[in-house]
Parts: structure tokens; C-alpha cells; sequence
């Protein structure tokens, strides 16, 4: 599989993003081309950055959720692959190379990424008929931070599923190429760095907590209802909308907002999932 800086183009959303996002693109190469999809509407940002990076285009978007972004940057990108990279990633000087290297021992893929260089939080699920090599990894599911996309491989046009606004794009995606007997590859040689939950300025955390919690619970049970139907999705979820009631009443009672509103967000986005509103809830920064 050849891969090179004419056939690839990184694609990154962004939302308060500023503290981090330069770090990232300081470690990728300038002779790839980037598209940013910048959701919190940052018009200098744009500026700032198309000004001093080569080959960069931001676009500025509604805060639409990481699926849809995502596929906005892959549909304007007119390279065959597409490496879909959160602005809290960097690359090690030899990732890019390491990753080209290993593709050529790959016949056909339709995902791909390079590997976590922490083993603590690997960026990849297995099963027990999984391949491995030298110089590869055959797996179930790749984590959303970093995929590098082969656009041929979807001919319908058709991405992520933008009813998840985050948590979970990646494994729908994942699931329904295997499902496809397509193939996703780890390349093991190949490492990248994710500083989880740093995608956003700091300031905002309590906010973003609080949509990370609803969104999370809103997405598993949208995922197990749309894979594997709307009981086990039910049994999957009761449990935790009941643990997350209780620790609500118990924080009420010791007058601990933070706590508390935790666990409202993860009752609110069980229930609307349940009822089937869509993925609504948005942080109020």
C-alpha cells in the first residue's frame, strides 16, 4: 500500500482548542496537507493558523459533534485517505515514516493507525481471531483520536453516523466496515501520543464534564439499541441509571453541586436516548 504526502490529508476538529491545537500541528509534517473544522466559530484562530502553517485550510462550522465534523473534513479533502487526528495528538518524529513503512506490508485496508505509546491505554480492541505480525496488528476497533481513513473503501460517501455527537462514531464506524469483511490494521511500530480529555482549554472542564457524561450515556445506549437492539440496550443502561440516581440524591444531600449535576447529565442522556430524542445537549462555554 503506497502511501505518501500526495494521497494523504490530515483532518482535525477543533472546539476551544487553542491552548493545543499548535501543538499538535508542530509535530506533523509540513508537506502534508491539513483541514481544521473549527466548531467554536474562532475566526482569528483561523486566521492565526492558515497564517503560519503551510498547506492548512480551516473551515469554521457549527458545533456539530465529532462525527459530522469529521465527515465535513473528509468530504472536502480530495486525497484517497483521510487521517482523522485529535488536536490533543502529537506524532514522534518517526511516526509518519514508521506508518508508511508498515502499510507496504498490507495488501487492502479500509482503517488504520499508527499505535498508543502508552500500553496503559491501548487505542485498539481484539478479539481472540485476530492477526498479528511483525510489523502489524489486525483488530476489531481503532479509538477516534487517530484513523487514518481509505476513502475508496466507502464508496456510499458515507462516514461516521452523525447521530453520535461524541463517544462512539468510532466503534459504529469500526463495527460496520467488519461487519463488511473489510480490514483495519494497528501498525506496531508507529507510535502517537494522546493527551486524553486536553482537546480544550481547561477553563471550560466542568462544562465539557458535563457534556462528556451526558454524551456518553446518550451514545451507549443509541449504540446498543442501533447494534444490537432496543431490550439489551434497555438491561445494558438500567443499572447505571439507577447507580447514577442514587449518587444524584446522595450529592443533593451533601450539597455537592459538581457531583450532583454529574449525575443528573448521566441520568438526562439515558433517558433521552431512550425516548429517542436526538443528541441535543451542548456546554455552556
Amino acid at each position: 500500500m503506497d502511501l505518501n504526502n500526495n494521497n494523504i490529508t490530515f483532518i482535525i476538529v477543533t472546539f476551544k482548542s487553542e491552548n493545543i491545537i499548535e501543538e499538535c500541528l508542530k509535530t506533523l509534517p509540513n508537506n502534508y496537507k491539513k483541514i481544521i473544522i473549527e466548531n467554536s466559530g474562532n475566526s482569528i484562530l483561523k486566521k492565526n493558523l492558515e497564517s503560519n502553517y503551510d498547506n492548512l485550510e480551516v473551515f469554521l462550522s457549527d458545533n456539530c459533534g465529532m462525527g459530522a465534523s469529521n465527515n465535513i473534513g473528509i468530504k472536502k479533502c480530495n486525497t484517497d485517505y483521510a487521517f482523522i487526528i485529535n488536536p490533543d495528538v502529537k506524532f514522534e518524529k518517526e511516526t509518519l515514516n514508521e506508518l508508511i513503512k508498515g502499510a507496504k506490508f498490507i495488501n487492502d485496508f479500509a482503517i488504520l493507525s499508527p499505535i498508543s505509546n502508552d500500553t496503559n491505554y491501548l487505542n485498539y480492541k481484539i478479539s481472540k481471531n485476530n492477526f498479528f505480525s511483525e510489523h502489524l496488528i489486525s483488530v476489531d476497533s481503532i479509538d477516534g483520536y487517530s484513523m487514518l481513513i481509505n476513502k475508496q473503501k466507502f464508496k456510499d460517501n458515507i462516514y461516521f453516523d452523525e447521530n453520535f455527537f461524541m463517544y462512539l462514531e468510532n466503534d459504529d464506524l469500526c463495527l460496520k466496515k467488519k461487519s463488511e469483511n473489510e480490514n483495519i490494521f494497528i501498525i506496531k511500530k508507529s507510535f502517537i501520543a494522546h493527551f486524553g480529555g486536553k482537546s480544550s482549554d481547561s477553563k471550560y472542564k466542568d462544562e465539557l464534564e458535563y457534556s462528556r457524561n451526558w454524551h456518553w450515556m446518550w451514545s451507549k445506549f443509541y449504540f446498543t439499541k442501533k447494534h444490537f437492539g432496543f431490550l439489551k440496550a434497555i438491561k445494558g443502561c438500567s443499572l447505571t441509571f439507577i447507580s447514577s440516581a442514587l449518587k444524584f440524591f446522595y450529592y443533593l444531600i451533601v450539597f455537592n453541586d459538581y457531583k450532583k449535576k454529574i449525575y443528573k447529565m448521566r441520568m438526562s442522556g439515558i433517558f433521552n436516548s431512550v425516548i429517542g430524542k436526538n443528541s441535543w445537549y451542548r456546554p455552556k462555554v
